[in-house]
């Protein structure tokens, strides 16, 4: 049995959810639950990142405390990923008491490194919203490129930046001009890691190619150090004398969750938390390529200058970008499908089975009401869904419900037992749509098995060749059930209670004689209008500041 940690991103507490973040999201629970069905242990963890400069500001236009707006969206995250099948063993935020307290104990101890160190530095200031702003908060033009850009990075070069780098440099909430005010902060020295980082990225050449790309450009264009604390109300209060009136910039605790959480989650099990961040166990991070540097720098940085020996990174399962309609998923715009509203008319299982075969695993990725609609027509009902209620429809009308004694089929038999090794060697290694595009080719060819053997005419020519036909199918169905049970949890489950089988990652076998319960149609059809209205209710949006 092996220590898994999959931790997926925090999302930041200031929005609602889109179908963006939850592209990048899904693969943690397709890989903690396969590993549950493995039989590892498993901690699945994140949390809704709730501190920070976004989180403050939407708080004060709205004239509510940056508290409440955070445990607002909070609970609503909750709720959608609880209708969207995600199993974590803790969801929490980075409000909470035990991450606050974490985190305070982690820094103090980073504190007394070699690696932190103070430094005087320009802030930047808006004299319109009354405040400092987070480095992303500031807009202005590249001093390298000259395009337009935040004050954290240059999406268009990718070269790192200070915000009083930029030219024209702007406030991101009210567009005015900025300035800029020395203050003393706490720095952490990055640039001392540099072998340690190098090491970290190529012993591990099975990352996703844009994680190594990202990473060893931040590395080549030449590491620098990063402030700790900010001039910030809203925040966990740094644990050092002298800087009471600051906070720990939010960079340098949210990564910190994936340790306060999977605490939390090793105590609740009685569980030995340092082991999880030990050397034997083994630890994926799930998140956008936004988030690469700091899943592959920043935190390894934090734990290597904590000094206590801390696991870090084995995988990063690091997705490209979801546009929609062909166009950049915008926020601020208005522009996205808000996964809330999306979960109040469609099955979790059809957004999971669009967004995991057809998303940006590799490669940027569009979400089109037209390919939505006709995938899940297409493949999820009319070949997954299509094979399982015909061919157990079938038992129910000719054989009474009892599923027919029958020889297997060698052929169809290994092929399952190859899915199980394959599929799973797959989704450790991050190819989910590989994985799950090898499982609706076996479904297609499962189609084409029932077509024929054409059971309807052997029923009354060949009663032998129809009960083997049909307890194949049987078999067939229990098998895909926990094939898919990672990607599909919901109509798996019922499919699983249906056979009565579990959903161990092993090959299944469901006993001749065994009486099938009342059965459902295990996906609804979507109207093929839903595409027009859809689009239709996308190019009526009004564009409005939303972040």
């Amino acid at each position: 049995m092996r220590n898994i940690l999959i931790g997926g991103a925090w999302v930041y507490a200031n929005g609602s959810l889109h179908i963006g973040h939850i592209a990048g999201l899904l693969p943690g629970d397709v890989l903690a639950r396969y590993h549950r069905a493995v039989g590892d242990n498993v901690y699945f963890v994140s949390g809704s990142d709730c501190h920070g400069t976004p989180v403050a500001f939407r708080a004060r236009r709205e004239g509510r405390g940056p508290q409440e707006i955070s445990d607002f969206y909070h609970e609503e995250f909750v709720e959608c990923f609880q209708k969207l099948g995600f199993s974590y063993d803790v969801y929490t935020k980075t409000s909470s008491k035990e991450h606050q307290d974490f985190v305070r104990k982690f820094h103090k101890k980073l504190y007394e490194s070699n690696y932190v160190y103070e430094k005087e530095v320009p802030q930047a200031y808006c004299e319109s919203c009354a405040g400092f702003l987070a480095d992303r908060f500031v807009l202005g033009k590249c001093p390298k490129c000259g395009k337009d850009t935040r004050g954290d990075q240059c999406d268009a070069c990718g070269v790192v930046l200070e915000p009083e780098n930029l030219t024209e440099a702007v406030c991101a909430v009210c567009k005015r001009p900025v300035s800029f005010k020395n203050a003393k902060h706490l720095y952490i020295a990055i640039t001392k890691l540099e072998a340690e980082l190098r090491a970290l990225v190529e012993s591990h050449p099975k990352w996703r190619k844009n994680a190594i790309a990202f990473t060893n450009q931040y590395i080549e264009d030449g590491l620098r150090d990063r402030a700790l604390t900010r001039d910030l109300e809203w925040g966990i209060k740094v644990p050092k004398d002298g800087y009471e009136r600051k906070t720990i910039y939010i960079w340098a605790e949210n990564v910190l969750g994936y340790l306060s959480a999977s605490k939390v989650a090793a105590e609740a099990r009685g569980s030995d938390f340092h082991t999880l961040w030990g050397k034997e166990a083994k630890h994926y991070y799930v998140h956008g390529k936004d988030n690469i540097p700091f899943h592959t720098i920043i935190l390894p940085a934090l734990l290597l200058g904590n000094g206590a020996g801390w696991h870090l990174p084995d995988q990063i399962v690091s997705s490209e970008y979801l546009t929609l309609e062909g166009r950049k998923i915008s926020t601020s715009q208005n522009y996205a499908i808000w996964v809330k509203e999306l979960l109040d008319h469609y099955e979790a299982d059809s957004i999971r089975y669009f967004l995991l075969a057809n998303g940006p695993e590799k490669k940027d990725a569009d979400f089109s009401w037209r390919e939505y609609v006709h995938s899940h027509n297409g493949e999820l009902l009319g070949a997954y869904g299509n094979f399982v209620n015909r061919s157990l429809a079938f038992v129910i009308k000719y054989f009474d419900g009892a599923v027919p004694d029958g020889a297997g089929n060698p052929s169809i038999d290994k092929q399952i037992e190859e899915l199980f090794v394959s599929v799973g060697r797959q989704i450790e290694n991050g190819a989910f749509k590989d994985a799950i595009a090898e499982i609706f080719a076996f479904i297609r060819s499962a189609n084409k098995f029932f077509d024929t053997q054409q059971p309807w005419l052997t029923r009354t020519t060949d009663r032998r060749a129809c009960e083997n036909t049909l307890n194949q199918c049987v078999q067939i169905i229990a098998n895909l059930a926990v094939l898919l049970a990672p990607f599909l949890p919901f109509s798996s489950d019922k499919v699983c209670k249906w056979l009565g089988i579990n959903n161990q990652w092993e090959k299944q076998s469901v006993p001749g004689g065994y009486l099938l319960p009342e059965v459902e149609i295990l996906f609804q059809r979507i109207d093929k209008k839903v595409i027009d209205a859809e689009t239709e209710k996308l190019k009526s949006i009004i564009p409005y500041r939303y972040e």
